[in-house]
């Protein structure tokens, strides 16, 4: 993906998601489906959770030398709280990060792997807080707001969702899982409203015809993932 261009400061610490920056991305899905009882079961392939990101690196000194390839690279905190992450050690990585975080307490990348840990163990009113701080300092990340957005879903506050996939849209126009996931979410609230519709009015034909619908609707996304 193209890096956009931006001012020096939001460059140092804005994300980059490209598969060259080694950056790694965990579908959560199993552990939302375990725990999100409020969601319809298509929506939930579709809501991804970016678990890891990579800070676009700013330019090198003048004057610096680059380090030459013979010599062994130690790897960055982030990288292998990932690396425990992968191997979906959540105990251990949510340790390492926690350590981390105790010395650098504003690392953006950190900071949203804990978030997706937490989600991992289950804990979403802590990934909730650990996101939201994110969005807080850090504004033009669009993450965490998706991740957010994810959250709010599982818990079936669908306004609250729908509001944080909106931001994450606006902090970044081209960001395609939020896309997905809004579209996800609106067939989820169209379910939910002809639902209630026809529960308020039993002899109403119209909305178990839409409801119906819309259900057979979310069996064809579900399909398509």
């Amino acid at each position: 993906m193209q890096r956009r261009k931006a001012a020096t400061e939001r460059q140092q610490r804005r994300v980059c998601i490209d598969g060259s920056g080694g950056i790694a991305l965990i579908e959560w899905l199993g552990s939302i489906s375990r725990h999100a009882h409020a969601l319809p079961s298509f929506l939930l392939r579709s809501l991804l959770a970016v678990a890891a990101f990579a800070l676009a690196p700013s330019a090198p000194a003048q004057g610096t030398t680059e380090t030459p390839s013979a010599v062994p690279v130690p790897q960055s905190d982030a990288a292998e709280i990932a690396a425990l992450m992968g191997t979906q050690q959540w105990q251990p990585a949510l340790a390492r990060a926690d350590a981390f975080l105790a010395r650098n307490p504003r690392d953006a990348q950190v900071r949203f792997q804990r978030g997706v840990i937490l989600q991992e163990l289950a804990r979403p009113q802590d990934a909730i807080a650990a996101f939201e701080g994110l969005t807080q300092d850090y504004p033009e990340l669009p993450e965490p707001y998706n991740n957010l957005g994810v959250l709010y879903a599982a818990q079936g506050k669908y306004e609250a969702a729908r509001e944080q996939l909106r931001k994450a849209i606006v902090a970044n126009p081209g960001y395609v899982t939020a896309y997905e996931n809004l579209g996800d979410l609106y067939v989820a609230m169209a379910i939910a409203s002809y639902q209630q519709a026809a529960t308020l009015d039993p002899k109403d034909r119209t909305a178990p015809a839409k409801l119906a619908l819309a259900r057979e609707l979310g069996t064809r996304v579900r399909a398509l993932h």
